[in-house]
């Protein structure tokens, strides 16, 4: 029926007093919805690990209930599916320097994702240690190799898509009715209307000028 994304921010002051699951709870998919978790609980086991943003004794209770929280999950019919994307340290960091350069994407370069650099083995025993501890034969991790982004996608795609049982429709589409001909109607002058400015034409124009002007430069140095 729905397919959404859920990335919860920090926990707020009453979050912090509730059962760390709970606020997770709250989002999970009824019969019929997909819901994509972007890191999920398990934020615990990494971020708030290696920064120092729960206690010991929180990381050791994590690791201990959310292997029985996830199959209660997975014994109630919802089907869980855990994905890991592995990147060499090197790729990273060039992703960062490339979201740095790029105005689009500097928004998604945090502190956070800074000082991550610094603390990339830490990152990396802790996900060994996640692992050593949740994965479970009824909810496994699945490691995605990451180097290459789109290729990375596709797999997960097929692969998810393998684990899902699922069935292909032949849609029973409508016939799409021929239009009528004209008889006494003509449009109002277009002089009549309001039109938003074609700003994508001047853009491409500019574009265009712009890659001649590249073309030619380029033949004059040879």
């Amino acid at each position: 029926r729905t397919c959404r994304i859920e990335a919860l921010p920090k926990p707020t002051e009453r979050e912090q007093g509730q059962w760390y699951f709970q606020r997770y709870v709250e989002k999970l998919p009824a019969a019929g919805e997909i819901v994509i978790f972007d890191r999920s609980w398990y934020n615990r086991a990494g971020v708030e690990r290696v920064m120092g943003f729960c206690t010991s004794q929180e990381y050791r209770r994590f690791l201990h209930q959310a292997p029985i929280f996830e199959r209660l999950l997975v014994e109630d019919g919802i089907m869980l599916r855990k994905y890991w994307f592995s990147v060499s340290d090197e790729e990273q960091y060039k992703r960062f320097v490339s979201r740095r350069e790029d105005p689009l994407r500097q928004w998604k370069l945090s502190p956070m994702d800074l000082e991550s650099i610094t603390k990339w083995e830490e990152y990396s025993r802790a996900k060994d240690e996640m692992f050593v501890h949740t994965d479970i034969p009824s909810a496994p991790w699945y490691t995605v190799e990451s180097e290459d982004k789109k290729r990375s996608r596709i797999n997960v795609i097929s692969h998810l898509l393998s684990t899902v049982p699922y069935e292909r429709i032949k849609p029973d589409l409508p016939e799409v009715p021929e239009r009528p001909e004209i008889t006494d109607y003509s449009r109002p002058p277009r002089e009549e209307f309001r039109y938003v400015p074609d700003a994508a034409a001047k853009l491409e124009e500019r574009r265009v000028k712009g890659s001649d002007g590249k073309k030619k430069k380029k033949k004059h140095k040879n």
